[in-house]
């Protein structure tokens, strides 16, 4: 995949949002199973954070938590998440928090065709969303999603005229960062932006959510599953697992000098484009889903070779390692950090 320019972030740079032991559960069956659990993370203005972990690991959960819009039967639980100039969103009712998406908070969800209307042109939906949030400059607004469509090389005039279904996959996944950028939102999040697209699409889409998020100085939340993709993209990884936040620093930090077990095994199981293709092996077990993640000790301690009797019994806090960087293991940084199993890639 072509790389794109990351830039390097500001030191101490401002949170733009600030999530604080987020709990998030779902109820299933008569019982409450935690999806998030005591998550803290920060996003800053202008970086983009990435959130990685395999299907399953609550890094979505967490992110339609910014918005306040866990579906049902889930709920969050407790916690905080504050947003600057708009408060603890999870204080917010349903009328406030249909003002803030949109404005404050912008989502791009991972198959974007989903959220477009196929009855109506692009056009219309975004006129739409003027009038939800009581714009009163609609022309102004068309005007200015022709223009953020434009610069993202899509044919203005075309695409609003369009429905989703006569555009491209590559297309529609501009299109919902036009549709999350439209109301001069602030915070920008992606599900998965890169999903079902073909390379070249994928290149694109990546540099154009890059000179969007430094041209706006937005606040970027990247969720994905593709290590590839934070590591030309993302000024920091947080690291999930089991609804954990299980290591989280500064992206070349986490992908040179992996410190949690899981992270390593992560970056093992990437395939490379050069060196040995057999080098790459996937994760040994499958993660566990909310009805067998343990309650007690380490979440991925089945999975982990480098497993202690401590790990069962007691589970370990996020705690900082090193400037910036900081990991969730009982196990030594160092020794974690220094061994090559077969599964690390050249």
């Amino acid at each position: 995949m072509t790389t794109t320019t990351k830039k390097s972030a500001p030191e101490a740079a401002e949170a733009e949002v600030r999530v604080r032991d987020l709990r998030v559960h779902y109820r299933i069956n008569g019982s409450e199973y935690p999806a998030v659990a005591n998550a803290s993370l920060d996003l800053r203005r202008g970086e983009i954070t990435g959130l990685v972990g395999e299907s399953g690991s609550g890094k979505s959960t967490l992110a339609l938590s910014l918005m306040n819009a866990v579906p049902e039967p889930g709920r969050i639980a407790g916690g905080a998440i504050h947003v600057d100039g708009i408060g603890d969103v999870t204080t917010l009712g349903a009328k406030t928090m249909r003002t803030v998406r949109g404005s404050a908070l912008g989502y791009v969800f991972q198959a974007s065709q989903n959220s477009m209307n196929p009855l109506k042109t692009i056009g219309k939906q975004i006129l739409d969303l003027g009038r939800s949030h009581d714009v009163k400059d609609l022309p102004g607004l068309l005007a200015r999603a022709k223009q953020i469509a434009e610069r993202m090389g899509l044919d203005g005039n075309r695409v609003l005229d369009s429905y989703q279904h006569e555009l491209s996959g590559g297309m529609r996944q501009r299109l919902g960062i036009v549709f999350a950028l439209v109301l001069n939102a602030k915070v920008l999040i992606l599900d998965e932006p890169t999903t079902a697209l073909d390379v070249l699409s994928q290149s694109a889409v990546l540099k154009i959510i890059r000179q969007v998020h430094d041209e706006n100085n937005l606040s970027t939340l990247i969720v994905t599953h593709d290590m590839g993709v934070v590591s030309e993209l993302a000024d920091n990884l947080a690291v999930m697992y089991g609804g954990r936040i299980v290591e989280h620093g500064p992206t070349l930090d986490l992908l040179r000098n992996p410190t949690h077990p899981y992270t390593k095994a992560l970056i093992g199981a990437t395939a490379r484009i050069v060196g040995d293709p057999a080098a790459a092996r996937a994760l040994p077990g499958r993660p566990p889903d909310l009805t067998t993640i343990p309650r007690t000790g380490c979440v991925f301690r089945d999975r982990c070779v480098f497993k202690m009797d401590i790990c069962a019994e007691d589970e370990p806090q996020l705690a900082e390692h090193s400037a910036g960087h900081r990991r969730a293991c009982h196990a030594d940084a160092a020794v974690v950090g220094s061994t090559t199993s077969k599964g690390d890639a050249s």
